[in-house]
């Protein structure tokens, strides 16, 4: 099963920029689904970005709130995922979490990759403050 441990959070000023990463020790990595949900305080988890394993062609998925700005990535090689979040606004302000399963074909993937009810695995999040 997927072991997920995010890091790169921090304290940043808006307009700058971040990079999260996820790492899985599962052992399984290239064979997941993953995914990037956020929790601000006082709101419910949303969706933030998906990346597909390479079984469809590791495709990727955003929320229309972060689009052009971040960029979800996965180095296999590596058992990692990433989270490029460029100009960031201090309502971004949360903590995020990667999340890890196997949605099964590429239509499924499409139609419910953005669903947190979708993973069973979790990491424990990563703060990221935006300063304004």
């Amino acid at each position: 099963q997927a072991q997920l441990v995010e890091s790169g959070g921090g304290l940043v000023q808006a307009g700058d920029s971040l990079r999260l990463a996820c790492v899985d020790s599962g052992g399984s990595f290239s064979r997941y689904d993953m995914a990037w949900f956020r929790q601000a305080p006082g709101k419910e988890r949303e969706f933030v970005a998906a990346t597909a394993n390479v079984r469809i062609g590791s495709g990727t998925k955003y929320a229309d709130s972060v689009k052009g700005r971040f960029t979800v990535s996965r180095d296999n090689a590596k058992n990692t995922m990433y989270l490029e979040m460029n100009t960031l606004k201090p309502e971004e302000t949360a903590v995020y979490y990667c999340a890890a399963d196997r949605l099964g074909y590429p239509a499924r993937w499409g139609r419910y990759a953005g669903d947190q009810r979708s993973y069973h695995y979790w990491g424990q999040g990563t703060q990221v403050t935006v300063s304004s």
